[in-house]
């Protein structure tokens, strides 16, 4: 099918909901557009899923994170790890809590537990819960440093880590395979719930982390010369990095840190900055006003899933 019909499949198939196709038929009449979201579906790489939030095969939404997510079900079990289980993470983006339980009833109706933080996280933590938990694979919805029309659907493999050969390729595989979108399983997540199929994490999972993070500190013995003197302006960019950077920060000895407050909240519209990466200079511009004002001897920033410091 060309996209023009595969527009029209998804306005007149029963399996979509009627808030998915009211958007669709508010873009009718608009080729470019309707061409955009169905010139081809989203691609699955190794970095997993990213792209613009809306209806449609090339967006992020419900229906093309449980299509990944199928996929994904399909090669945990032809690798006999459905019992381990699959850790799933969320950052402050618009529709990430959404999408993350999505994958989490998908996985369930597979069979497949779910253990899903109970908000948002860093990336780094959903890699250490994937082993600590003894996971065979892990989720991440984050598009990152993206612009805040992204969305993304990231995969870990049971070593925690982005996925590599040979699963990377069985994994893509898998979700291109899945063509029927209404032949995907899912669930409610209370039936998940009841089937014990869906677990929320969180601080039995935090307290290890942070613990584990402080052994890797390199030389203790400079943080404890310096921690109650040295003056820090940190700023999380509306992302996830708020909570665990404060209290790692605090359980060392430093007293002297001070949050931006324009951009300590989750935002997933980053409304104070356009571009939200700490590797862009106008992502530093509050932290360095404020770090004028406090006369600070360190800025640290990070990205939104806070795996960029």
């Amino acid at each position: 099918m060309d996209y023009k019909e595969v527009y029209q499949s998804w306005l007149d198939n029963p399996y979509f909901d009627d808030a998915t196709k009211d958007e669709l038929k508010s873009i009718a009449g608009d080729d470019a557009e309707i061409k955009d979201r169905f010139y081809a579906d989203l691609e699955f790489g190794t970095a997993g899923l990213r792209g613009v939030i809306g209806a449609g095969i090339n967006r992020m939404n419900v229906y093309t994170v449980r299509k990944a997510t199928q996929g994904l079900a399909n090669y945990i079990i032809s690798q006999k790890g459905q019992d381990k289980g699959v850790a799933i993470a969320f950052d402050s983006r618009r529709m990430s809590p959404e999408f993350a339980d999505e994958a989490a009833c998908c996985l369930a109706a597979n069979g497949i537990k779910a253990y899903v933080f109970e908000s948002l996280r860093p990336t780094p933590e959903l890699s250490f819960a994937v082993r600590y938990l003894g996971c065979i694979s892990g989720i991440n919805i984050t598009a990152s440093h993206n612009p805040p029309e992204y969305n993304g659907y990231k995969v870990y493999w049971e070593d925690g880590a982005q996925i590599t050969p040979p699963h990377d390729k069985g994994i893509m595989d898998e979700v291109r395979a899945v063509t029927d979108y209404a032949s995907v399983k899912t669930m409610s997540v209370d039936d998940a719930k009841a089937k014990g199929l869906y677990e929320k994490i969180g601080a039995n999972v935090d307290d290890p982390y942070m613990a584990e993070l402080k052994k890797n500190v390199l030389h203790p013995e400079c943080i404890e010369q310096t921690a109650k003197d040295l003056s820090i302006v940190y700023t999380p960019l509306h992302g996830t990095g708020n909570l665990p950077v404060r209290r790692v920060l605090k359980e060392l000895g430093f007293e002297k840190v001070y949050v931006v407050p324009e951009q300590e909240l989750p935002d997933g519209e980053f409304p104070t900055v356009s571009y939200p990466n700490p590797e862009a200079a106008e992502a530093f511009e509050l932290a360095l006003k404020l770090a004028k004002e406090k006369n600070a001897d360190l800025v640290l920033a990070t990205d939104p899933d806070a795996d960029r410091l």
